[in-house]
């Protein structure tokens, strides 16, 4: 059996693309995925002896006891990342891909992996994780125009903004489907232009959402941190962790965490470190229970709301 395991957000959806173009995979394969913040996937996979099971763009260290469980049941795992990591155990079953820098992101560490084979979609994937440079960068040798290069700004960000939401309810199309609409096409482009449908719906659903965030004002703000909290509403549920990375591209000096309320009455909480400073995001939140990610960008998954006060003197601590 091969299991696919991958973040329901533009980097772990065009991270498996890449893969599946690359190596396509056996009828009875399974996939396993879930909203942005559905990160403790391997916990669904119930691995036997000789089962591949590849991960991607999930935290090795949020889900170290069910890799170990599953490397002990035999399964060979490739597991490529960019968040922390923890301790990458030693084991002749396991292939890690993990690196934790701040320009990179899992489709760019699958990029290398497989030479280049389908690029495009590693630069759609890094410009929807707020990668700019680093996506510019990846995409020189495909000799892309200024608007080229702005259709796949587009649409990784609509690809990472539909992963976002309190359930899969409020996305506009769950992440499964949305990775088999994309896996058929070896480009970007030939999705955009097959698909324009698709493609315009997550455009315009993330043009009114924006519209609607870009309108609140900071619940706290500083020179060098912003708190912004979202209304209880699926609109803001979906905007929640680009609204970030639009607050960090306007303001590259400045920290900023997006609160949204969740099911359970507490907060959800997605940071941005500076653009200036791209560090700090994930040290910041596993302070936390719930709290983790990378240096540029983490968050909290549930944070109860009288501790609001204690974040924000952390947040203002850690970007003081």
């Amino acid at each position: 059996m091969q299991f696919d395991v991958f973040n329901g957000d533009a980097d772990g959806i065009c991270a498996l693309v890449q893969l599946h173009l690359a190596a396509p995979r056996p009828p009875q394969h399974r996939l396993v995925t879930g909203l942005k913040r559905d990160i403790l996937l391997l916990d669904q996979v119930i691995a036997s002896p000789g089962d591949q099971v590849t991960v991607l763009d999930i935290s090795m260290e949020k889900n170290a006891a069910a890799l170990l469980k599953i490397l002990a049941q035999g399964a060979h795992v490739l597991y490529v990342d960019h968040h922390q990591a923890g301790e990458i155990p030693v084991h002749s079953n396991l292939k890690a891909i993990i690196d934790t820098g701040a320009n990179t992101c899992t489709s760019l560490l699958v990029n290398d992996y497989l030479n280049g084979q389908y690029r495009a979609w590693a630069v759609t994937a890094a410009f929807g994780d707020n990668l700019i440079d680093s996506a510019v960068a990846a995409a020189k040798s495909l000799s892309l125009s200024e608007q080229q290069l702005e259709k796949l700004n587009n649409l990784g960000v609509c690809i990472n903004y539909n992963g976002y939401g309190g359930s899969v309810a409020d996305l506009h199309i769950a992440p499964e489907a949305l990775f088999r609409e994309l896996v058929v096409y070896p480009s970007p482009f030939a999705f955009m232009d097959d698909n324009p449908q698709t493609y315009q719906h997550l455009l315009a659903g993330y043009a009114d959402d924006m519209a609607q965030a870009l309108r609140l004002k900071p619940e706290h703000q500083t020179a060098a941190i912003a708190v912004y909290i979202l209304p209880d509403q699926a609109w803001a549920r979906r905007v929640s962790g680009v609204f970030g990375n639009e607050l960090a591209n306007r303001q590259p000096q400045r920290a900023h965490a997006v609160l949204s309320l969740t099911a359970k009455g507490d907060y959800q909480i997605s940071v941005r470190a500076p653009l200036s400073n791209k560090t700090g995001a994930d040290e910041l939140c596993s302070q936390f229970p719930t709290g983790g990610g990378r240096k540029a960008a983490a968050g909290v998954n549930h944070l109860p709301v009288e501790q609001l006060p204690d974040f924000i003197t952390a947040f203002a601590r850690q970007y003081r």
